[in-house]
């Protein structure tokens, strides 16, 4: 049994803190048989941010719950995808050449272009959710923490790994995900959604449009600036896929109008 849950437990070792007994080193041809779990791995972090947001909101108003439930995603994960997006805008914006860029990127020291950009996904999050009633709020962050690991996975599926393998701290996957795991990632994907597509259908449909709009420009961009993905970037199009779809979302719904 433990054998068959093994990738599942493999993707929660390596997105979030929870300990996971059973799981295995994270190295050798780990990513793949995992990749289609991120989906859902993302939507239950999503279901303990929004469960913390409902909690606090019996107790605060304004921007509380909504700091609080940002944080708790924060805490939960260890701040993976924050420190992706931080160092994939130093190395895109601060380097010249394509090295200049990768090396920035590997350095573990957050530049001016990287703490612009923590502070600005940090504080849209919170803003952007403390616009929404509380309920939808939750449901959002399901949708946007699912989203946002199924652009992981789909950045993997399309892009070369533009890194140094031999340096690389995980063993990045040079095959593709096959038809199977493709599949269960867009169904864990869709079962995230699915709370906010029943609960407000007009929301959820702009909600993602605005996250694929936002997960493409890393993604975009480092294909064009690095020759494909590094492990940041897979950090930075998560997290521009959660303020994405919170956008969506607080264009249609914002102010409690639903």
């Amino acid at each position: 049994m433990i054998r068959r849950l093994q990738p599942l437990l493999n993707a929660i070792q390596f997105m979030t803190l929870i300990p996971t007994m059973g799981a295995s080193r994270l190295d050798d041809d780990w990513v793949l048989p995992a990749a289609k779990y991120f989906p859902l791995v993302g939507a239950l972090i999503g279901l303990v941010s929004g469960g913390v947001l409902l909690i606090a909101s019996t107790i605060w108003t304004g921007l509380v719950p909504a700091t609080l439930a940002v944080l708790a995603g924060v805490i939960l994960t260890g701040a993976l995808h924050e420190d992706g997006v931080a160092d994939t805008a130093d190395g895109l914006f601060g380097g010249r050449t394509r090295e200049q860029r990768l090396s920035i990127i590997k350095d573990s020291r957050i530049g001016s272009y990287g703490a612009v950009t923590l502070v600005a996904s940090l504080v849209l999050r919170i803003v952007l959710l403390a616009s929404l009633p509380p309920w939808l709020g939750a449901a959002a962050l399901v949708a946007g923490h699912s989203l946002g690991r199924a652009g992981i996975v789909l950045v993997m599926s399309l892009l070369p790994y533009a890194g140094n393998v031999a340096t690389a701290k995980l063993n990045y996957p040079t095959a593709r995900i096959g038809g199977g795991g493709a599949a269960a990632a867009a169904a864990f994907t869709v079962l995230g959604l699915l709370w906010l597509a029943i609960a407000a259908p007009a929301a959820a449909i702009f909600g993602l449009a605005g996250a694929v709009t936002l997960a493409l420009l890393p993604a975009l961009a480092a294909q064009r600036l690095l020759g494909g993905y590094v492990g940041d970037v897979l950090g930075a199009t998560e997290q521009l896929a959660e303020i994405g779809l919170l956008l969506g979302v607080a264009a249609i719904a914002g102010g409690g109008q639903i």
